[in-house]
């Protein structure tokens, strides 16, 4: 355990960020749209250390920097953001790592989750609108009381085939989510994945489920039925 590590003042944790960077590691992010350099594993070793501080959390995340940005979402209070700076600190981020973690590792266990939901769903920027679809996929696999889920199809019908790469990406989830957690649905949303195509060249490695949506879903529930 390093003294820096521990003490937790802003200067030192970013000294001790630059000195994990690594150009290789960098160069490798850079190819998915993340402009830093730190291993992953090395960058949860450090918050881990760190424990929860929400004013350093706040701090990193001011610096602009993106790898201070997602250790501030390794060591922040979730639910002690306010609404509004939530929505402010989606909108900065525009790293897609930043974006997902914010996303999965904040948003998602906020008391703010679902109003920011409904509002980014509808946000014209598509970066912000595809954060709202993920919560929307994750309400639709564990509370989806009160979601119109035809409804939701509808949309993904209409707008998933030209939306943008990230939103077409959140969209297709919920396609996929529909599909495998309600059989009522199953069958529109096989037809619109089948019709849509989005995704169905996707490279997908070996031994991993292509993110093409009747693949997907028919996977998902072969599992389900052997479980």
């Amino acid at each position: 355990m390093t003294e820096t590590a521990t003490s937790g003042t802003l200067g030192e944790v970013l000294a001790e960020l630059a000195g994990l960077e690594d150009p290789r590691v960098r160069e490798a992010n850079g190819k998915r749209g993340d402009d830093h350099g730190v291993n992953l594993s090395q960058l949860r070793a450090v918050a881990k250390r760190l424990k929860t501080q929400q004013e350093l959390a706040r701090a990193l995340w001011a610096t602009g920097d993106t790898a201070a940005r997602l250790l501030a979402l390794l060591v922040c209070q979730p639910k002690a953001f306010e609404r509004d700076e939530l929505d402010a600190m989606l909108r900065e981020a525009r790293a897609p790592k930043v974006h997902d973690w914010l996303v999965n590792y904040v948003v998602k266990k906020s008391p703010h989750a679902e109003d920011l939901r409904v509002a980014w769903t509808a946000d014209p920027d598509p970066v912000v609108a595809s954060a709202g679809w993920a919560l929307t996929s994750e309400r639709v696999a564990k509370k989806p009381e009160g979601l119109d889920l035809p409804g939701l199809l509808d949309t993904i019908e209409a707008e998933m085939k030209e939306a943008p790469d990230r939103l077409q990406w959140a969209m297709n989830t919920t396609l996929a989510v529909i599909g495998i957690e309600h059989p009522e649905h199953r069958a529109r949303a096989l037809d619109i994945g089948e019709r849509l195509e989005v995704l169905k060249d996707y490279p997908t490695p070996p031994n991993c489920t292509s993110p093409f949506a009747p693949i997907w879903i028919n996977e998902m529930v072969r599992r389900q039925s052997k479980a």
